[in-house]
């Protein structure tokens, strides 16, 4: 019976010691529950700052006299799919660095004190937020209302259009962010943006160098409505071409201020079709006004300081088209006649170049 007992007690225990997973990022040293427990002042409800399918994200510090703000990820695990979260986000953030990608700083692999397991990624604090809370700030309930200006707008884009460009052409494997959203862009002090949330990220293997044939490690979710490509809710695989359907629908919703999920879009009517069919002439019906309203283009750009407002004007018009074009190019149905990354990039920053008349 004694014998017994004890088998029993340590099979028990052993359950509940966590199991390092060979997906975790290893090149990082690990924090523990109780560290992360002290930083964010026990996961109080004042330091939380966003929820996702998954988990809830906690702002904290863990160096309270150096002001070292984390962001902390707490996966929650009773929600069905969190631990597959959890692995594909520590397998795609193994080995990238970048200057667009969030970066994560540790991570925690542990149990709670109740004895539960507990999983947690800790990254840069983004003093600035989402783009979703500037490109929609009324609908977030932000006291404070935020505006982009068409220039910080092109610059956002070119940093998402970097992120992808580097997980789908510069790394070992290619990366598939799989949910490329505002909530998913962060901005620095700077207002540099960077790609987070991998948690549904996909590793393609590299049997082949096209990206539709290629082998897809995990299956499951594969985004978000309204941004996901239309050729995943009919069962195809993951591929970068998904990605670049998401950014063309991002890239839209930026020049125009209007969600892809937005009501006016009925009767077959979608936020590709919406901008197309006004390009180029009627672009001043689809694009975002407040382009125009905020008066700061000029003050950025070395070009604009000799033009009158009516120059800037056509501008800032000709140079939304452009954009806009792209975007539409990007979010093209048949996934073969999209843009890929390189090149979204390449000409986004031409754009820049021809608006601000200066090199970067």
């Amino acid at each position: 019976m004694i014998v017994t007992s004890l088998c029993v007690f340590y099979g028990r225990k052993s359950k509940k010691s966590p199991v390092f997973s060979p997906f975790t990022v290893d090149k990082l040293p690990q924090i523990s529950y109780k560290e992360l427990l002290k930083a964010t002042g026990g996961f109080s409800s004042e330091n939380l700052i966003g929820q996702g399918s998954f988990g809830s994200v906690y702002k904290g510090s863990l160096d309270e006299q150096a002001e070292c703000f984390v962001a902390v990820k707490v996966l929650n695990l009773q929600q069905h799919g969190a631990s597959k979260s959890f692995i594909a986000e520590c397998k795609a953030l193994k080995n990238i660095r970048h200057r667009n990608l969030v970066k994560n700083l540790t991570y925690c692999y542990s149990i709670d004190f109740k004895g539960n397991d507990f999983k947690a990624l800790v990254f840069t604090f983004m003093a600035n937020g989402s783009l979703e809370m500037w490109l929609h700030p009324e609908e977030n309930g932000n006291r404070q209302t935020r505006k982009l200006n068409f220039l910080q707008r092109l610059c956002i884009a070119i940093d998402v259009a970097s992120a992808l460009h580097y997980l789908h052409d510069h790394c070992d494997a290619q990366i598939v962010h799989c949910d490329l959203k505002p909530s998913n862009i962060l901005l620095d002090n700077d207002m540099t943006a960077h790609v987070g949330d991998f948690g549904l990220a996909r590793l393609i293997s590299e049997c082949t160098s096209n990206p539709s044939q290629s082998q897809i490690f995990s299956t499951g979710i594969k985004g978000t409505v309204g941004y996901m490509a239309p050729e995943y809710g009919v069962g195809s695989n993951v591929t970068t071409y998904g990605d670049v359907y998401s950014f063309g629908i991002l890239l839209l919703e930026m020049f125009t201020g209007k969600r892809p999920t937005h009501e006016v879009f009925t009767d077959g009517l979608d936020l590709h079709n919406f901008v197309k069919t006004k390009l180029p002439g009627q672009v001043i019906q689809v694009m975002d006004p407040t382009l125009f309203t905020l008066g700061e283009v000029g003050e950025a750009t070395a070009a604009a300081e000799n033009m009158d407002d009516e120059s800037i004007e056509d501008s800032v018009r000709e140079c939304v088209v452009s954009v806009l074009q792209i975007g539409v190019a990007c979010s093209a149905v048949v996934p073969q006649d999209r843009m890929n990354m390189r090149d979204v990039t390449s000409k986004l920053n031409a754009i820049r170049v021809s608006f601000t008349g200066t090199r970067n």
